[in-house]
């Protein structure tokens, strides 16, 4: 579409196929500095909201993204990557895989791949099919990012009738693409990225109202509702004077209820009172009626047949130094307009022809108006114009392209209604596409009326793919009915247009309550006043041209067509060249005599030869007209004497001797500036080939700046979003080591690693005991590094260990006698690096454990080491066998981890009595109040006399306590006996 005016129908651009999901879709669009903002957002996004999120990013192809790690961390809703085909989901999150282009299709996601070295605008795309997909129910949010992607799609959403947020230009790390957004206006809400989530999850919940106005109109309807609907259309014709009755109700309902959610009101009446007093409101409703939505060549088709079947017709057809008139009605923000105008011009270019060209971009509203006749647009102008044209018609600066003069001098921007201004006249070509299918029938009517009054003999129509000319529009051909060209016809009838002189045409014929009020005849007799001065005019007054002081001709006035003679070439308004060559030099005279003398001089009669071979006897007088500032206007009449028919003897004409003095020095004037015009022409042609290589040089140049220039602003784009996930990862990393050195420090285990080069690569705490090691240490080779390990085999086993990845584990010494148990173990860092980790465990007590229990189970005592409590520590081996050989196979009772007291107190093993003196005598030893303590007792077998002693002596140390042995003395109390 290319004007500013109302949604589309009914539907919103709802597409043909219902999606199966019937909840919001939230697209999220970000570029550079969009993780922080996307982490922000979700985190205090709720996960439950019902609603699909898709995040759109700028991804290199050549990336492996990592958001969806990164994401998962700050949402507890499901992360997903995009797969084509993919069924959308409520409460989760879906986003774009690298290198690709997503759009919506019905209920599931269509992937295509990224076009190499092509600008392509991913966050428009979605964001455009978003909105035909689900028109009321999408909403758009624009985060953080470079350039202006998502503007464009943002359009879309809002003419769908969707919600849009951005987040605050101040709070982004590159504010881009949010102050894009925000810069058109459609954007229902800006806020930090930690504070959208609630305004969403408010616009969810708010569904949208009731249908306030039913259609048709004949259905009932609340009195309140059609009273405020009449006083929001008559508070809309006063602040923009435009009559919003002339457009179809049920998209002006839509508007309003869209607004309505937006504000939180659910009564019409409610929206009438703030209307009212929030003159902001009032100019946001009129924006959202009067959404621009336009692109250049927009339906590439049709700009295709115009081009073949109208553009080369009406170029070929003219001449240079002739003028083509152009008018395109609803322009919009202007991109048809300067279509059209590129299309004459590479025209011109094709047939060796330079006409001028004159085309009048029209709109109703003045903000588009503004907008256009700035020529600055977004970086999506170069998704839609192909390159050629852009290097040829535009200059890019930063993110955004500028029409260069050559185009933009073409154009005349004007504010113009098209229901309620007079139309444009004698135009080539008449554009209105796709606005007419906005107007109600009898808008609609009145509009063709205006475009086809515009259109001269022969000229074209170029409507809308929607638009067409009614079966009684007489006098128009049509050229192509696919695209909508029609042609008038060289003898087409005339056609008149109906004009309203009335400033505002509201409570006309129209109240809330449907009652009629009579319309005044004030614009009747306007009219007939207005017609009355015409033939008034017509009859009595000679046919004039008003020249200002530079002889140029500004107005005319009467049918001056038979003294109007335009030259070949340079076209001009200049008296010299639009007067026939046989009245220049009287004219000149007079109008220099006149200005002169201020006074009102007249010829005699002349004679003027007409087009059709008759002659007219005129007189010439010029009449000096008095202007506000400097200069004077001269009125130049033509006073008809009478008409000579063919073979007619001419009549004498006798001109002042000062007149023909004059002409004669202008003559010799006239003759000495055309020779120095001649050579200064001559020097400008030679001028223009030197500055015609250079230019040719310089768009070369600029080409290759500008390609360039593309693929540095996505690239730098790319590096942002990776310098993000590599930064929350670092972070991650940063917890990572910050835990692997805690836990080297508190296990307490000399710890060394090296890569596949020897080279030391880290070490714990604990390494510093074993080697030499310093903090700039890291990265020498190890054996460099000096060790008090009595273990020459070191390197050769560490390079037996990256070679086969296997374990290798030896005990070995220190230099101090400390024992180590050494492993050296492989671990792989890539594909291509591997290294080395050694661990060193100090193992001395425990080899020292094992001497003692090696020593006393060389005795032939039974030996038994106590702790503190009386528990048994270690025993020794005859220990153990004269446990197993007296009832205690299983060492319950006098194995290690027992209780000797206990032991001591079981009945049977020894007389009560000796029981209870061994039980006080270990205990005293264990407690320290006793220095030692030895017990003779009988324990015979049922085979022998046996008896022993049993010695308990203190050991002083932290682990143990004392140590207790028993003497098989039979042999020698035998022999006492």
């Amino acid at each position: 579409m290319a004007e500013s005016t109302l949604d589309p129908g009914a539907g919103g651009g709802q597409s043909a196929e219902q999606p199966g999901f019937a909840g919001f879709i939230v697209g999220i669009g970000a570029s550079a500095g969009g993780l922080e903002a996307l982490e922000r957002f979700f985190t205090h996004c709720p996960a439950d909201t019902g609603a699909a999120f898709v995040v759109v990013q700028h991804l290199s192809p050549d990336h492996k993204s990592m958001m969806l790690d990164l994401l998962a961390r700050y949402t507890s809703m499901q992360v997903v990557m995009v797969q084509d085909g993919m069924a959308i989901a409520a409460d989760r999150v879906f986003l774009i895989p690298a290198g690709t282009i997503m759009r919506l299709s019905g209920d599931r996601f269509e992937l295509r791949p990224k076009a190499p070295h092509i600008l392509t605008l991913p966050i428009d795309i979605f964001f455009t099919s978003l909105a035909d997909a689900y028109s009321r129910q999408s909403v758009g949010i624009v985060l953080s990012g470079t350039g202006s992607d998502g503007s464009r799609g943002a359009m879309a959403i809002n003419a769908a009738g969707g919600f849009l947020m951005a987040q605050e230009s101040r709070t982004a790390k590159f504010d881009g693409m949010p102050a894009s957004v925000i810069g058109t206006g459609l954007v229902d809400a800006i806020l930090p990225a930690e504070e959208l989530p609630q305004r969403l999850v408010a616009h969810l919940n708010n569904l949208p109202a009731e249908t306030l106005l039913q259609v048709p109109s004949q259905v009932e309807v609340p009195v309140s509702d059609e009273e405020a609907y009449e006083g929001i259309m008559q508070l809309l014709l006063k602040s923009a004077g435009i009559d919003f009755h002339d457009y179809k109700l049920a998209t002006i309902v839509r508007r309003i209820e869209r607004r309505m959610q937006v504000r939180h009101l659910n009564r019409i009446e409610d929206y009438y009172a703030l209307l009212k007093g929030d003159r902001q409101e009032l100019l946001t409703l009129k924006r959202e009626l009067l959404i621009p939505v336009t692109n250049f060549f927009r339906d590439p088709d049709a700009f295709k047949a115009l081009e073949r079947e109208v553009v080369a017709k009406i170029v070929n057809e003219s001449s240079t130094g002739s003028t083509i008139r152009v008018w395109v009605a609803g322009t919009s923000t202007g991109e048809e307009a300067y279509s059209i105008a590129m299309l004459f011009l590479e025209a011109f270019e094709h047939e060796r022809k330079w006409p001028s060209l004159k085309v009048f971009a029209t709109d109703v509203s003045q903000d588009s108006i503004d907008a256009a006749a700035s020529g600055v647009f977004s970086e999506a102008t170069a998704t839609e114009i192909t390159r050629e044209r852009l290097e040829r018609f535009f200059t890019q600066t930063g993110s955004s392209f500028t029409v260069k003069p050559e185009l933009r001098q073409t154009i005349v921007f004007a504010k113009h209604n098209l229901l309620s201004d007079p139309p444009f006249t004698q135009m080539d070509l008449v554009s209105c596409r796709n606005t007419l299918i906005y107007f109600t029938q009898e808008a609609q009517r009145k509009a063709l009326q205006r475009l086809q009054f515009a259109a001269k003999s022969k000229g074209y129509l170029f409507l809308g793919s929607s638009e067409a000319l009614a079966n009684g529009d007489l006098g128009f051909s049509v050229k192509d009915s696919k695209y909508k060209l029609f042609q008038r016809a060289a003898n087409a009838p005339a056609l008149s247009f109906e004009t309203e002189h009335q400033a505002f045409r509201g409570y006309v014929a129209r109240t809330v309550r449907g009652k009629s009020v009579p319309t005044t005849t004030a614009g009747k007799d306007t009219v007939a006043i207005d017609n009355a001065s015409r033939a008034l005019l017509k009859q009595y007054t000679p046919p004039s041209m008003l020249v200002n002081d530079r002889n140029e001709v500004i107005h005319l006035f009467g049918d001056v067509q038979p003294y109007f003679q335009a030259r070949e070439g340079s076209a001009s308004l200049e008296v010299g060249r639009v007067l026939p060559e046989s009245i220049v030099p009287v004219a000149s005279a007079l109008m220099f005599k006149s200005a002169k003398d201020d006074q009102r001089m007249v010829s005699d009669l002349i004679q003027i030869e007409l087009a059709d071979g008759n002659r007219l006897l005129v007189r010439l007088s010029v009449t000096p007209v008095a202007q506000q500032g400097d200069g004077t206007l001269l009125l130049l009449s033509f006073e008809e004497h009478r008409r000579i028919e063919q073979g007619e003897a001419p009549v004498p004409i006798d001109v002042d001797a000062e007149t023909v003095a004059r002409v004669d020095v202008l003559e010799r004037e006239l003759t000495a500036t055309r020779e120095s015009l001649q050579a200064t022409i001559e020097e400008l042609e030679t001028s223009n080939e030197e500055l015609q290589a250079t230019n040719e040089e310089l768009m070369a140049s600029n080409e290759e700046l500008q390609s360039s220039n593309e693929e540095l602003q996505s690239v730098n784009e790319e590096l942002n979003t990776v310098n993000a996930e590599y930064q929350e990862k670092v972070g991650i990393l940063n917890k990572v080591n910050a835990d692997l050195d805690s836990m080297a420090k508190a296990v307490g285990v000399a710890t060394v690693f090296v890569d596949d080069d020897m080279n030391l690569t880290r070490y714990s705490p604990d390494a510093v005991g074993i080697f030499k090691i310093r903090a700039t240490d890291v990265g020498r080779p190890i054996d460099e590094i000096a060790n008090t390990l009595h273990y020459p085999a070191l390197l050769d086993d560490l390079r037996s260990t990256l070679r086969t990845e296997r374990l290798v584990q030896k005990e070995i010494a220190n230099a101090d006698g400390t024992m180590y148990l050494a492993r050296l173990l492989p671990y792989r860092i890539s594909d291509q690096r591997h290294g080395a980790v050694a661990t060193f465990v100090d193992i001395t007590a425990f080899r020292d454990r094992q001497r003692l229990q090696a020593i006393i189970d060389a005795l032939p005592e039974h030996i038994a080491v106590l702790e503190h409590d009386g528990r048994i520590a270690m025993v020794n081996q005859a220990w153990r066998n004269f446990a197993r050989a007296n009832g205690d196979p299983e060492l319950v009772h006098s194995g290690v981890g027992s209780n000797y007291l206990d032991a001591c107190r079981v009945d049977g093993v020894v007389p009560d009595d000796d029981a209870e003196v061994a039980y006080q005598g270990v205990k005293g030893v264990l407690e320290g109040s006793r220095v030692g303590f030895t017990l003779q007792y009988p324990c015979h077998s049922p085979t022998e006399q046996r008896w022993f002693v049993m010695n308990v002596a203190p050991i002083h140390s932290e682990e143990f306590a004392g140590v207790v042995s028993h003497i098989n003395v039979s042999a020698w109390y035998a022999a006492g006996n």
